[in-house]
């Protein structure tokens, strides 16, 4: 270290002082540029790592979509035996969940119609948020031609029988408008007759006044989601208490095989219904 003197003006002497500033100064700006070269590593780390983890999960996702290409083509073909002999008795009602941005594709739909009505599904809901199916209701019919509406056709009708296939178009509106007029005629059934006691609605008492008011759809035994987003996208609850949910993935991804297989996986599953 350097030395230099210091005037002391009480003692008229010069003071040896330690010339030591300068050089902590020094020091912490040597420190000051090793923290932030760690720093500048440490965020280039997390950017690799980062990019590393994305290429992993893409990899593996395109791999799963090889196998199950694969796995549906295997399917399709009819290689695979025990999804020869589907039992489509379990299957009364299906519903098909499409997102609406995707429901616009009617040449997809159509696809899938036909297919259902080859595995021999006789009863389908077509549902989405918006409405667009009910929209090119009358295309879907045309285009299909062994294809009725549901209203149109009774239980008993010798057309389920053959190659014909009932249709029901649904969208978030109907179930809105529906449970605007239940609780329409249970407000004027409870609460407009002042002296009558109102009681804890329950779900019970909400299917009564559903059916009161003609909404006594079938419930879907199995319903099929296809679009971005797994969930039924607003599908009237009061109809799928018991309806088993499985997400397809994209519509414009759709296979045959992928189809076969989570009907066949639904008629395989022993249901028991409690109290």
């Amino acid at each position: 270290m350097s030395i230099y003197h210091v005037y002391d003006l009480n003692r008229g002497l010069n003071v040896p002082k330690r010339r030591t500033n300068c050089r902590i100064m020094g020091l912490g700006a040597e420190v000051q540029k090793v923290l932030h070269w760690i720093a500048q590593s440490g965020k280039i780390g997390l950017c690799l790592l980062w990019i590393i983890l994305h290429l992993i999960i893409g990899i593996w996702y395109f791999a799963v979509d090889i196998v199950r290409a694969i796995e549906s083509y295997l399917i399709s073909s009819g290689l695979f035996k025990r999804y020869k002999a589907l039992d489509i008795s379990k299957v009364r009602y299906l519903a098909i969940v499409i997102d609406s941005e995707e429901a616009r594709q009617t040449s997809k739909i159509i696809e899938l119609l036909r297919w259902l009505a080859a595995i021999g599904i006789k009863s389908v809901c077509l549902y989405d948020p918006d409405g667009v199916m009910k929209k090119f209701k009358e295309a879907i019919m045309a285009r299909l031609g062994d294809a009725k509406l549901s209203e149109e056709v009774t239980v008993n009708d010798p057309l389920l029988d053959q190659k014909f296939i009932a249709l029901e178009f649904v969208s978030f509106l109907d179930g809105k408008e529906a449970v605007a007029k239940a609780a329409n005629l249970l407000f004027d059934k409870y609460y407009l007759a002042g002296d009558q006691e109102k009681p804890i609605f329950t779900e019970s008492i909400m299917v009564e006044a559903l059916k009161a008011i003609g909404c006594v759809e079938t419930e879907p035994d199995l319903m099929l989601v296809y679009g971005p987003t797994r969930c039924h996208l607003g599908f009237p609850a009061w109809r799928i208490r018991y309806t088993e949910i499985v997400h397809m993935g994209r519509l414009k991804t759709m296979k045959c095989g992928s189809l076969i297989k989570a009907i066949h996986k639904f008629t395989m599953v022993r249901q028991n219904y409690g109290t």
